[in-house]
């Protein structure tokens, strides 16, 4: 089930296209490569071929500079019969490391 998309952000997004890793922090093995539709310092929107739901744990890596946040899913939206967008909001380290992306 698709969780609606929040309305209200604290932060801007800004519209950028980046490389990405996407998996689970204890499961690397399952990891899934994929892209970001937009990014904001403290988070991103991810396209993904799984079914996350929100509130789980992920690893975000970002290929271009080797940023690496883990955080947690806020939303789920289908985008497509088999393509879907989540919401990710970042802590730690990489969260600050992504006023640099934006």
């Amino acid at each position: 089930m698709a969780t609606p998309v929040p309305t209200r952000r604290s932060e801007k997004r800004t519209s950028k296209v980046l490389a990405a890793e996407l998996s689970r922090p204890h499961e690397r093995e399952a990891k899934e490569m994929t892209f970001t539709e937009n990014v904001s310092p403290r988070g991103a929107r991810i396209t993904t071929m799984r079914r996350w739901l929100p509130g789980t744990r992920v690893l975000v890596i970002f290929l271009r500079d080797g940023v690496r946040s883990e955080g947690k899913v806020t939303y789920f939206q289908r985008k497509g019969s088999r393509v879907f967008a989540i919401g990710v909001e970042l802590s730690g380290t990489g969260a600050d490391r992504m006023g640099n992306v934006t």
